[in-house]
């Protein structure tokens, strides 16, 4: 009797800790602010970071857990069908063959050319540059992060350039940073990052005077370089997690609440701008 009861509690035990398993989330962030902020008096406040908190509110039916690891520690455990999502991936045909994908979560201002104001007119003193044709030029030397897409339009120009010398490509924890200081050094002449990115590291390291961004302009084709996505684990336990997802987002991305997760990293100027966007190209996009 006492063997058949323990093995009842064995088997109960194993069953609640299949169930628990089967349903938690373990997020794959990224040491990026504004992204996410791990440290420092906005602790919490980075638009993926408000996003994230949104979507545990809307889904109670999970636990949740997060790991703070760079792109390649992102694709490893993708690749490995762990119970891994992330809040805010590009979609690439690379990813998507170890990812299922939500509709879009994020609507963002595109990549951008990140520049020293005092070396602009080694970029031709233009606001608009042509990704491809700078390329080109061996004496300008741009860092770019490895594994990181920047959204479709670019990656592709990115792809017709590697192996080149005056490409720097890093994979590091606190890679922002480390990519500030080189560009502030005079180490590289210019790096690819998004312009909240760009203003919020800026001024962090109290160089944003010093500091200006440019239009790429093969991101003017289209607004896929504008869209990022939830992705999970391509497994089945992964595609149920993104139908549950997708039912929040829908309900979640018209709040006020939802768009001003980004909204509040722009300036005045830009915000009307983005908001009509926002209805219009954004909210259309519903698969």
């Amino acid at each position: 009797m006492l063997r058949k009861l323990a093995l009842f509690l064995l088997f109960i035990h194993f069953f609640a800790v299949s169930a628990s398993a089967a349903n938690s989330i373990t997020w794959m962030e990224a040491d990026a602010p504004p992204f996410f902020i791990h440290n420092g008096p906005l602790k919490g406040q980075g638009y993926e970071d408000l996003v994230t908190d949104i979507l545990e509110e809307q889904l109670p039916l999970y636990d949740y857990d997060i790991v703070i690891a760079n792109i390649a520690r992102h694709y490893y455990n993708f690749q490995h069908g762990e119970k891994v999502c992330t809040v805010g991936f590009y979609k690439t045909p690379e990813r998507e063959e170890f990812a299922y994908f939500s509709i879009p979560s994020f609507f963002t201002l595109p990549t951008v050319l990140i520049v020293k104001k005092d070396n602009h007119t080694k970029f031709g003193g233009q606001k608009v540059v042509t990704l491809d044709t700078l390329l080109n030029n061996e004496d300008v030397i741009v860092g770019i992060a490895k594994d990181r897409s920047y959204g479709r339009y670019v990656d592709e120009v990115i792809a017709g350039h590697k192996e080149q010398k005056n490409i720097v490509e890093l994979a590091k924890q606190d890679l922002a940073q480390a990519f500030f200081k080189m560009l502030l050094a005079d180490r590289i002449d210019a790096l690819l990052g998004l312009p909240e990115e760009a203003m919020y590291m800026a001024e962090q390291m109290g160089a944003r005077d010093e500091i200006m961004t440019l239009t790429i302009a093969e991101n003017q084709k289209g607004y896929d370089g504008w869209l990022s996505y939830v992705a999970c684990s391509k497994n089945d336990w992964g595609k149920e997690a993104i139908d549950n997802i997708n039912r929040v987002l829908l309900q979640q991305r018209p709040t006020d609440r939802y768009r001003a997760a980004y909204e509040r990293w722009l300036d005045e100027s830009s915000q009307e701008h983005y908001r009509k966007l926002y209805e219009d190209v954004f909210l259309q996009v519903t698969k």
